[in-house]
């Protein structure tokens, strides 16, 4: 529980705007890089690079007491990210091989093809919301065709996705438990589908899962299906948040935009600095095993500690124009978005492709470029950024509303 008497750093809970958090850390990593809040229940922050990466590198920093802020799991452990090493390890040793060069490349095409269809639906009407008609319902096909669902549980995906993360947003607890047993049973149904047609381990996460051993033994039954429900949601959320984010960046710098349209080349490139720049998720929460004292700021045993990196993707200190858009930054691998250490996103391959994709079939689906149509609505925790960003198809440059 909150400590009343421990005075407040910042609010948690205060209203925010699309830019605001952002100025919120940079206040916290210049005045008060360890902070506490008294939401949900009291947790402190860690703002600055090094304590980030310091705390991501300790093993006494575990993640299986509570691993984001707000704490979001109320039906049980779902593994890998709800378990430290080595529990965590046989269910990243089965995922891992989902995730290789060639089975991320046989990808690209159908990923493409959804793209280019959901954006011309957009462009027949002359713009749209791009996170509610493109950048939301890209992530579920890509998954689907990830996973191997058949088309009737993809439509179900995309709507419970949507709904738990609606909740999520509202900070609605009972809708979040509720659209999380949702998740919960489709996740059953994937696991009794591939028990009675199980496919290649190598080429379905489920079948891998179910053909993996611990120590000679298959998993857990209820950990199995823990695994594929936050798999189910973990790659849908984040691209549909990032990609709204890159549209209002690029409606700000219609000069990046235009530049990035005339050199596809350089995609690739402005993906990683999206990352570094939009990290979509604020970070992960870790919990120390004993009293540990940072910057300053003592931090007893049991506290949540949240490990924010949308602040240290921009600390000034380790980043050079840390708050601007710099393609080719030199010591751009240094950034944080997917993470550190055991619990880096194994799913690092399949984001950056849809991405890339993302942007490059955006950009050639509007040649006369995009502006802001209307007002940005941001995230709340534990996501950071862009949940609807409506456009205008048609000349770059000329400002038609929204946040300037």
């Amino acid at each position: 529980m909150a400590d009343p008497a421990r005075e407040e750093d910042f609010d948690a809970l205060a209203p925010e705007t699309f830019d605001s958090p952002y100025e919120t850390y940079r206040r916290l990593r210049a005045e008060c890089p360890v902070a506490y809040s008294r939401a949900w229940n009291g947790f402190w922050s860690l703002t600055r690079y090094a304590d980030v990466t310091a705390a991501l590198a300790d093993p006494d920093f575990i993640t299986s007491v509570q691993n984001v802020v707000p704490k979001l799991a109320f039906t049980g452990r779902r593994p890998p990210l709800h378990l430290d090493p080595p529990e965590h390890t046989p269910y990243r040793r089965a995922l891992n091989p989902l995730f290789r060069p060639q089975r991320i490349a046989a990808l690209e095409a159908p990923t493409r093809a959804y793209a280019r269809q959901l954006l011309a639906a957009m462009a027949a009407k002359g713009g749209g919301d791009v996170c509610g008609e493109f950048s939301s319902h890209l992530p579920v096909q890509v998954f689907g065709e990830w996973m191997n669902l058949p088309a009737e549980l993809r439509e179900v995906l995309r709507a419970a996705g949507r709904e738990f993360n609606i909740a999520v947003q509202s900070a609605d607890d009972e809708a979040v438990k509720r659209t999380s047993l949702a998740l919960y049973e489709m996740a059953r149904a994937v696991i009794a589908e591939r028990r009675s047609r199980p496919l290649d381990p190598r080429e379905d996460p489920t079948s891998a899962l179910l053909a993996a051993r611990a120590d000679g033994e298959p998993l857990p039954d209820d950990m199995i299906v823990g695994t594929v429900r936050q798999v189910l949601v973990v790659g849908i959320i984040a691209p549909t948040v990032l990609i709204g984010s890159i549209a209002v960046h690029l409606c700000r710098h219609p000069d990046l935009q235009t530049r990035l349209r005339a050199e596809p080349e350089l995609v690739p490139a402005a993906v990683e600095e999206f990352l570094r720049l939009y990290t979509p998720y604020r970070g992960f929460a870790r919990t120390a095993r004993r009293d540990v004292e940072i910057s300053g700021r003592r931090i007893l045993c049991g506290e949540p500690i949240a490990l924010v990196y949308a602040s240290a993707n921009r600390d000034e200190a380790v980043f050079e124009d840390a708050e601007g858009f710099v393609l080719h930054r030199p010591n751009i691998q240094e950034h944080l978005a997917f993470g550190r250490g055991p619990h880096q996103c194994p799913g690092m391959p399949l984001a950056r492709l849809e991405l890339r994709v993302a942007l490059e079939e955006l950009l050639a689906a509007t040649p006369g470029g995009f502006t802001l149509a209307g007002e940005i609505k941001p995230t709340r925790c534990p996501e950071i950024g862009a949940l609807s960003v409506p456009l205008s198809f048609g000349a770059a440059g000329d400002h038609q509303g929204g946040t300037p």
